[in-house]
């Protein structure tokens, strides 16, 4: 069960993660990218750390205020998807007190939903949209006494061997074409440390 008391407590830990992926995301990102997704995610951290004083008691707010400091943070292409994931978050749990598993699968497939709109990505792209779908597939079909985060991390780590060996489709990596097959997909990888760390 997700509630404001739990998310609350788990931003600080999901802002920690990020300070300390950083270097490994910017690794990531230069062999198909612009070697700056550690950087955003490390000042989407600093600036919801900056929040944290001031969070809303309730999953809409606290939501809301993390979109909101996570959208000065930069203009990159995964910061901004960072940011819609977050508001179509808040804009999900509106009214809401607490989601179950099954209301946290469904607000993965609507995330996924609106993210693909926003940025043209598809299933299968080899994105950070196949791991939220890995892992709200994975959550929907979970037994009922599985903890979610093992459920959840372990069907990330699955999406990424299962994409490792296909080539990255969308974004400025597709420009590499088949020498991004063998890689991991930064996006996804970021996917990866946040869902360890809560």
């Amino acid at each position: 069960m997700l509630d404001a008391p739990t998310l609350t407590a788990a931003v600080p830990r999901w802002c920690a993660a990020m300070h300390s992926a950083a270097p490994e995301l910017n690794a990531l990102d230069g062999r198909l990218g612009d070697a700056d997704l550690g950087v955003t995610l490390d000042k989407c951290a600093t600036l919801i750390e900056q929040a944290l004083p001031e969070l809303p008691d309730t999953l809409e707010g606290i939501f809301k205020r993390c979109a909101q400091a996570s959208a000065k943070a930069s203009g990159s292409s995964f910061g901004t998807l960072l940011t819609v994931a977050l508001a179509t978050s808040a804009k999900r749990c509106a009214g809401v007190a607490s989601l179950d598993r099954s209301d946290l699968a469904a607000l993965l497939g609507e995330v996924v939903s609106v993210l693909s709109a926003r940025g043209g990505a598809s299933l299968g792209d080899k994105t950070v949209l196949d791991g939220l779908h890995a892992i709200q597939f994975a959550l929907a079909g979970a037994s009922p006494e599985a903890a979610v985060r093992q459920v959840a991390s372990s069907a990330m780590r699955d999406a990424l061997d299962a994409f490792r060996d296909q080539p990255n489709r969308i974004g400025r990596a597709r420009m590499f074409a088949d020498k991004t097959i063998g890689l991991d997909d930064p996006g996804m990888v970021a996917l990866q440390r946040m869902v360890d760390s809560l």
